[in-house]
């Protein structure tokens, strides 16, 4: 069954590259400037009277293939799948989960601090670089 769900997690970002890739104005890939433009597409899905915020799961399943896909790409991570569901497994041990944090932003928005750009930059910069690590040193 993971290979099958994995499958469909590599479809979905290829579908997100592909639909996304030529509406937006950036050189849209697994890249930071690409989770930027999505989080902004949300917001601007929020916006439209017709948004339903339980209607979302479609929308859930391809952007948070494409978030989690971007953190495997910039941290050498790899999918996998806990009790908590689908995640990605950063250098440092931990587990960022995409699809929660999409659904978050999709039910909640940017101004209740649901942010994937943020998400995306704290997992990268921060958790996989070991940088929220405490430091050692630092009781002595």
């Amino acid at each position: 069954m993971d290979d099958q769900e994995l499958q469909a997690i590599e479809a979905n970002v290829r579908l997100a590259v592909e639909q996304l890739g030529p509406l937006s104005d950036v050189d849209f890939g697994l890249n930071e400037e690409s989770v930027e433009w999505v989080e902004g597409f949300i917001e601007r899905r929020r916006c439209r009277p017709d948004f339903d915020p339980e209607g979302v799961d479609g929308l859930v399943g391809v952007l948070g293939s494409f978030l989690g896909a971007c953190l495997v790409a910039a941290t050498g991570g790899g999918w996998r799948r806990t009790g908590d569901g689908w995640g990605v497994l950063l250098p440092d041990g931990s587990t960022a989960f995409p699809f929660v944090k999409v659904r978050k932003q999709l039910r909640d928005g940017v101004e209740s601090g649901e942010s994937i750009a943020s998400f995306y930059r704290v997992a990268v910069h921060f958790i996989a670089a070991g940088r929220l690590r405490e430091n050692p040193a630092a009781g002595d």
